[in-house]
């Protein structure tokens, strides 16, 4: 009688998988908890404040990947050396104590594994994830580009200049500063809607995801088209408010919108808007395409 043995499965990967996860946290648990403790508390340097979209997207990064857990174990191993060449960057860069270059290399490494573990395969499970991952990294990229925003300064200040004098109230617009009833009201380059417009892009990306809808590139772009500019106009409101509050002596109400909490759930709320406008998206898009079926039937 000829009996079978099966090989039981070597437990030597899950052991790599294990001590790669806990190098992980080890090396970046307290630089993420450093990120969150100053996105909530707002006790972070203004650039990184505008990546505080990470609250969101970390979670859901995690969730994503944690949801391809069984696709990811069921590629085959492929080792890529562009893997190896990343984690040496990334290494080189955690190493380095430059401030940047530590945030940086989070996403380095993680994309090194991805590569070095399950190859472009396993690059291409988990783009969305890392690519959530680097763009809520904080950099020095809103301080590279603030000097560049000055048109856009420019705009806001005019308009909310035109719209509170619409309102009886005497507005001079120079330049990016409002003078209003012997105030001034400077739109600052932090002013001029960056922080909200790369959330909104940043959650724009994540309902497009989300909706099934990031692999049409028709609805895609009208979508975070309509976005950027629901985002411009809810900035250009929220000057004119924050015009209209300290002109008029309403200093509890402007530093309410402008400092504290308030400024946070205006946010909410435009980022709310984003649901039916995706939802318009999908349904739109969807009935033209089916017209064009029919007429292509007769």
């Amino acid at each position: 009688m000829l009996t079978q043995h099966q090989e039981k499965p070597s437990i030597l990967p899950q052991i790599t998988n294990f001590a790669i996860l806990g190098i992980l946290v080890l090396l970046y648990a307290p630089l993420i908890h450093f990120w969150f403790d100053g996105w909530i508390s707002k006790n972070i340097s203004t650039e990184h404040e505008y990546f505080s979209h990470g609250i969101i997207g970390f979670p859901f990064a995690a969730y994503l990947i944690w949801m391809n857990r069984k696709q990811w174990v069921r590629l085959p191993d492929k080792t890529h050396v562009l893997g190896a060449i990343l984690l040496a960057l990334g290494g080189v860069f955690y190493l380095s104590g430059v401030g940047e270059w530590v945030n940086l290399s989070f996403p380095i490494i993680l994309t090194g594994l991805c590569l070095w573990l399950k190859g472009v395969k396993g690059l291409k499970l988990q783009g969305f994830p890392l690519l959530l991952i680097l763009l809520a990294t904080p950099n020095s990229l809103p301080y590279l580009i603030a000097p560049f925003t000055l048109p856009l300064q420019s705009f806001i200040a005019g308009t909310a200049g035109f719209i509170v004098n619409q309102f009886g109230l005497d507005a001079v617009v120079d330049g990016i500063n409002i003078y209003v009833n012997q105030r001034i009201v400077e739109v600052a380059p932090y002013c001029a809607g960056l922080k909200m417009l790369f959330t909104t892009i940043y959650v724009g990306l994540i309902l497009l995801y989300w909706t099934e809808t990031l692999s049409s590139r028709r609805k895609s772009v009208w979508f975070l088209s309509i976005a950027v500019i629901l985002s411009v106009t809810a900035n250009i409101i929220r000057n004119t408010l924050l015009t209209f509050f300290h002109g008029t002596g309403n200093d509890g109400a402007f530093h309410w919108l402008h400092d504290s909490w308030g400024g946070d759930l205006y946010s909410a709320c435009m980022l709310l808007v984003l649901i039916p406008a995706i939802n318009w998206i999908d349904s739109y898009f969807s009935e033209d395409s089916e017209i064009n079926l029919e007429d292509e039937v007769q």
